[in-house]
């Protein structure tokens, strides 16, 4: 197993506490993640997450520490999606080039969140991702560097190594990979924390709807074909006259 992988998989399920002790500090856990997915991390305070767990103050420094650490500690809890994620992208690779894998790539990269979105455990953490991370501050910053960066690496290099089997002509880029990521991180993103949906279409889209996965994924495979392209442009033939 990648090595990546083994170290993201060590994170704690949350029903594993069996004392006291560990309920109340993963008390602490939930109540930050809470807060800080619906009020953002600078809104929050160590005395509202204490308030909101139940918990002593002092007893929220004595497990974390400072604020941002607490911060951290939530991404590292939930780092077994990251290795889902992960895992998903290895076994895509191992198979052949086909015209499937690109979809398969982007499947791998969305699926385990889209799941985690729908369900109630996994609700606030979905929505810290889009709100908590999007800032990019220091905190933010630690995040996605420890857990984040390492991912979106494997998947950049997963599609560039699929856009260069696809576009021969091309000379796809290591840049136009990376830009294919980042496009369908915006559209992932923007449907887990969207609602206006409902109003535009006259309550007939769900937000969130996990059961729209399928079209998702085919926006954004077909959103990456349409734009390579775009970035590698044909050279035009000069007509003699």
């Amino acid at each position: 197993m990648n090595t990546a992988v083994q170290h993201l998989s060590r994170g704690t399920p949350r029903n594993s506490a069996t004392s006291p002790r560990a309920d109340r500090k993963g008390q602490i856990l939930l109540a930050a993640e809470r807060l800080f997915a619906q009020y953002g991390f600078h809104a929050v305070s160590i005395r509202q997450i204490a308030q909101e767990a139940q918990v002593p103050l002092a007893l929220v420094g004595y497990h974390y520490g400072q604020k941002q650490d607490l911060f951290h500690a939530i991404f590292e809890h939930w780092s077994g999606t990251i290795a889902e994620r992960l895992l998903g992208l290895q076994a895509v690779q191992s198979q052949k080039h086909s015209r499937q894998k690109l979809q398969r790539i982007v499947e791998a990269f969305i699926s385990p969140v889209i799941k985690l979105r729908s369900s109630p455990e996994g609700e606030s953490y979905a929505m810290l991702m889009t709100k908590g991370l999007s800032p990019q501050s220091d905190e933010a910053d630690r995040v996605l560097r420890d857990f984040f960066d390492p991912m979106a690496e494997a998947f950049i290099s997963a599609l560039h190594e699929t856009l260069v089997a696809e576009f021969p002509d091309a000379q796809v880029t290591l840049g136009t990979a990376a830009w294919s990521y980042q496009f369908g991180l915006g559209v992932l993103l923007h449907h887990l924390s969207d609602t206006r949906v409902a109003r535009l279409s006259q309550g007939q889209c769900i937000p969130n709807d996990p059961n729209v996965q399928t079209h998702l994924v085919q926006f954004i495979v077909h959103g990456i074909r349409g734009a390579v392209p775009s970035f590698h442009p044909r050279p035009t033939k000069r007509r003699l006259s």
